[in-house]
């Protein structure tokens, strides 16, 4: 008796640093599952990130997307609510709703479900293949804030404000 729901989706099992790395946003960006892999359903990818890293404040309309910290710690602004999030905490953002994040330790590494998936595909869009499995170079320039703005439009995310939490 088969328990398959849909033949489409297709497991997923990597060990740890395996996975399609990326340099995105100053980040260490690996995804873990796909869309591609989950039939559309998720992706999930784990983000190494230098203090300060973050989101633009915005509002996904139509994914919601949850973090569970695994080192370090995170500062969430969702709705006017700041909730600091050490290792081992979990956080969940609603599609609707403003959101941001910000790496507030040294370093941080997490995990990001967006559900559902596509979100990887944003991430291509705005990175480059990671070169080495660490935090890529501190860029020299800010990135291009209309390029992102429109690309995140693309994928259902509406841009509010600069990264950061707002005061």
């Amino acid at each position: 008796m088969s328990t398959t729901i849909n033949p489409s989706a297709a497991p997923v099992a990597l060990q740890p640093g395996e996975g399609e790395a990326l340099w995105f946003l100053g980040a260490l960006a690996t995804v873990k599952a796909s869309s591609e892999a989950t039939a559309g359903r998720v992706t999930v990818t784990e983000l190494l990130a230098p203090h300060g890293h973050g989101s633009p404040l915005h509002v996904r309309r139509d994914h919601d997307q949850s973090f569970y910290v695994l080192e370090g710690e995170l500062t969430f602004w969702i709705d006017g609510e700041v909730i600091a999030a050490p290792a081992g905490s979990f956080v969940y953002g609603p599609r609707g709703i403003p959101f941001t994040f910000t790496v507030s330790s040294e370093r941080a590494r997490f995990l990001l479900a967006v559900e559902p998936g596509t979100f990887e595909a944003f991430m291509r869009a705005l990175a480059e293949p990671a070169r080495e499995l660490a935090i890529p170079p501190a860029a020299t320039e800010p990135p291009d804030f209309e390029r992102l703005a429109a690309l995140a439009a693309q994928y259902g995310i509406e841009i509010l404000g600069p990264p950061g939490i707002p005061a």
